[in-house]
């Protein structure tokens, strides 16, 4: 039943789906549920991008600022010389990009009828991906009107390799998402698994998005495999983002792909999607990744101490992480990740309790790997509440 407050235009769908959720944080608690680099910028990078965002011509449409990112891009991360780089306001955004560069619209089903002069009922395009991941896959599909198609990951959180080539050749989806390394689970898949999926998804006609989210803090990319066999990977999209890098705020995701590809995905992309600010700090973020790469090695360095400390404890179970986050299990009661969150955050320590997101992640927290402090807090808070 419609609501008397809403349009009886809004979809039904939309009218009973809940919105992506954000945690209302209250100054002075220890933020570790969303992934995000803990370390702020120097003081004296703060006073030196400050000076150069004021110089910027806001006046102006965005154009050579981000002209010369992509070119930065390219050449800070060494993608091949063929291929293209496309902007986002984020990797959401360039998740609904591709979604739209595949679905099968009514003018396009025209479009194809008129080629050959015969009707055709085409079926809805398809987003595969495994379960748990991102939930941004199955929530671009579901608004843009794809059918999603979820695999579940095997008990240690691997791709359930025959599963997922089982549902590629059922399915034949247009686009398959592959998070390396995942997110909530941190886990990095194996290579093997990872060529023989891409292949399946290929000789179906198929995308495979590799989403890189976390590459800063991962012992590997796709994009090494890209250049070792290129032909391989003709149909691969390498997407990142500078969120988990450090520049959250910023909202700037990118995706490598063969120049051709590129420019298709371009062609859905809003004119001018990434602002000049946006731009500019990225191209600052880049003159000074050494910054960056340092914060990420502590970063690293404190995962593994985390995962060290919390291995000890009997009431968990952790999973290892290529990631800037941690998955753990809770051996108690149903009810006991729940608990400890609430107990947590009832000593100023905010995580994520990721339990109803999926039946595979029942009674489990992901914590997010601070500062050393902050993650010495969190451990004692965990501890405690347990």
């Amino acid at each position: 039943m419609t609501s008397p407050d809403l349009p009886a235009a809004i979809r039904a769908d939309v009218r009973a789906m809940r919105a992506y959720p954000v945690a209302k944080t209250t100054t002075g608690l220890i933020k570790l549920d969303a992934m995000e680099n803990p370390f702020p910028l120097p003081h004296a990078l703060q006073e030196e991008l400050g000076q150069r965002l004021a110089k910027v011509a806001i006046n102006r449409y965005p154009g050579q600022q981000t002209t010369a990112l992509k070119k930065a891009l390219a050449t800070h991360y060494g993608a091949p010389a063929s291929y293209g780089v496309v902007l986002g306001n984020g990797s959401d955004e360039l998740i609904t990009l591709l979604a739209t560069a595949v679905l099968k619209t009514a003018p396009a089903l025209m479009l194809e009828q008129a080629r050959d002069g015969q009707p055709r009922n085409a079926p809805p395009s398809i987003i595969l991906a495994p379960q748990p991941s991102f939930v941004m896959y199955q929530m671009a599909a579901q608004l843009l009107g794809l059918q999603f198609v979820g695999v579940p990951l095997k008990d240690d959180f691997q791709l359930d390799e025959d599963a997922m080539l089982q549902a590629i050749a059922q399915h034949r989806p247009e686009l398959v998402f592959l998070a390396y390394p995942n997110n909530p689970t941190g886990t990095q898949w194996r290579t093997e698994s990872m060529q023989r999926i891409i292949a399946a998804v290929g000789q179906n006609g198929g995308m495979a998005v590799v989403d890189e989210a976390y590459q800063p803090f991962s012992s590997a990319t796709w994009l090494d495999q890209v250049k070792a066999h290129p032909a391989d990977n003709a149909h691969v999209v390498v997407m990142r983002t500078m969120s988990k890098l450090g520049l959250a705020g910023v909202r700037l995701g990118y995706l490598f792909a063969t120049q051709a590809l590129a420019d298709e995905i371009d062609k859905v992309r809003p004119p001018y999607n990434v602002s000049v600010l946006n731009a500019e700090c990225a191209l600052f973020a880049l003159e000074h990744a050494a910054t960056f790469a340092e914060q990420a090695t502590t970063i690293r360095a404190e995962r593994a101490r985390i995962e060290t400390d919390l291995a000890q404890h009997p009431q968990l179970k952790v999973y290892p992480s290529q990631g800037n986050m941690i998955l753990v299990r809770c051996n108690g009661a149903s009810e006991q990740a729940e608990q400890a969150h609430a107990a947590m955050l009832a000593q100023g320590v905010l995580v994520k309790n990721v339990s109803t997101m999926h039946p595979m992640l029942a009674n489990c927290l992901r914590l997010t790997v601070g500062t050393p402090d902050e993650n010495t807090a969190m451990l004692a808070a965990l501890k405690s509440a347990l």
